[in-house]
């Protein structure tokens, strides 16, 4: 398991392998998934079958081609994943990498769990935590990674302000989001979709320098956001 630090006010508990938060009266908190626990076994299928042939007009296969490429050089790093969902991140990351994700479902978490051990990543914690409000200390990640999520959190400003928090100087922020100019017209995507240009806004203005990808996956914008350093902002 990797050692990463957490903020002194934070109390957990763990099973099997997941780590929860609790609160001031020592019970766990309860987070409401999109998707019920009981139907997480589903999520991969979904995803495979229905969201993004018919959500996002794209290609499974080449989204992780793509992801792939992004991280191909990327060794040894320490990285957070928000929403890590199933742990599809075993199929784009090395296992050298000392990797944490976080997820408010605890049914993909134990999913997670499995691929991440028949992977063999050994330097690996998962934690039931809002993606917004997580339980580590500031200047902690390498890198951040929120892949195909962050459309569904309730405020992007307050959740790129703890990306913000989380990162070391010059740390990087790896995303993939659809986002409503490449929508398909009759496609049904929920949550909360920004433009690019909304996106290079909201980082810009917390500091970070915004970089999309030229990659074209249907509705799918790739990009990454790196942190401005004190000399980068004068």
């Amino acid at each position: 398991m990797n050692k990463i630090s957490l903020k002194d006010s934070v109390r957990l508990t763990t099973k099997n392998g997941i780590h929860f938060l609790l609160d001031d009266t020592g019970k766990k908190t309860r987070n409401k998934p999109w998707l019920g626990d009981v139907f997480s076994f589903l999520y991969d299928r979904i995803m495979e079958k229905s969201v993004f042939p018919k959500k996002f007009n794209a290609s499974i296969e080449e989204h992780y081609k793509i992801l792939g490429k992004l991280f191909e050089k990327v060794s040894d790093k320490t990285i957070l994943e928000f929403a890590t969902g199933s742990g599809d991140a075993v199929r784009f990351l090395k296992n050298s990498n000392v990797y944490t994700g976080v997820d408010i479902s605890t049914g993909l978490l134990r999913i997670a769990k499995k691929k991440f051990d028949l992977h063999r990543f050994t330097r690996y914690e998962l934690y039931n935590a809002d993606a917004c409000e997580t339980p580590f200390r500031a200047n902690t990640f390498d890198l951040a990674i929120c892949n195909l999520s962050l459309n569904f959190f309730p405020s992007a400003d307050r959740f790129i302000s703890e990306v913000s928090r989380i990162l070391q100087p010059k740390g990087i922020f790896y995303c993939c989001v659809p986002v409503p100019e490449r929508k398909p017209p009759k496609a049904t995507i929920h949550g909360k979709l920004y433009t690019l240009d909304e996106l290079n806004e909201l980082f810009a203005n917390k500091d970070f320098r915004f970089e999309p990808f030229p990659y074209e996956n249907g509705a799918l914008l790739y990009f990454k956001a790196t942190m401005k350093t004190k000399e980068d902002r004068k």
